[in-house]
């Protein structure tokens, strides 16, 4: 059992004020956890539409109040598809979508025949530049279930952003980047990786639990 001097630390940083206690941040926005301790999200996650990846994620689902990261070789390898089923219960239930700069103008009979209600689907068009900055101005805004978005050139302190926001906007939020970023490190809660020669996607990371060993073949 741990000293009652081991712990003098943590109570004096305690008694710092507010602006002085970046660790209390990093705890509110679930981007690190005490030891020892539960996250507390187990199975509070939204239900991703596929039993098997349910079965494996620690909050039984997508993370709620956090970032996903999905690791793509490519566009159009059906990413949107594995979001589909949450996003159609998502506005079924009166929740708002938004894309923000979407590589491709989504097919809207698609997207409507996957059961989106498309009155509660928002498409926010933006420049490279200034994509980054709507993207976490969509997760904070506390207006949206769920915000997709494509960061072309975010780095660790740009999504670690994305994260806070994604939980002070209480939503789930979503960003599809290039798998050559998988070799970085990245604070998002969730991340997975599509790996084209297997046709499934290996979860490279989920915060509360352990990496799955195998990779998931999912049907969509």
């Amino acid at each position: 059992m741990a000293s009652a001097e081991a712990h003098a630390p943590l109570r004096a940083l305690s008694a710092l004020p507010s602006a002085a206690r970046p660790l209390d941040d990093l705890l509110a926005a679930r981007t690190v956890w005490h030891a020892g301790r539960s996250s507390g999200v187990r199975h509070a996650g939204e239900p991703t539409g596929h039993a098997a990846l349910d079965a494996v994620l620690p909050s039984g689902g997508w993370p709620r109040k956090a970032l996903t990261e999905l690791l793509l070789p490519g566009d159009g390898i059906g990413e949107v598809d594995l979001l589909l089923p949450t996003l159609a219960r998502m506005t079924a239930a009166g929740g708002r979508v938004a894309l923000v700069a979407p590589p491709y103008i989504p097919y809207a009979p698609a997207w409507q025949a996957a059961g989106l209600d498309l009155a509660q689907l928002e498409v926010v068009e933006a420049e490279p530049r200034d994509a980054l900055w709507a993207f976490e101005q969509c997760l904070r805004s506390g207006a949206c279930a769920a915000v997709l978005g494509w960061p072309q050139t975010a780095d660790e302190r740009a999504l670690r952003r994305l994260q806070v926001a994604a939980d002070s906007g209480d939503c789930c939020g979503f960003a599809l980047r290039d798998a050559r970023h998988a070799i970085n490190a990245s604070p998002a809660a969730l991340r997975m990786e599509y790996l084209c020669e297997e046709g499934a996607w290996r979860v490279r990371k989920c915060r509360g639990g352990q990496v799955p060993a195998q990779p998931l073949r999912l049907v969509h």
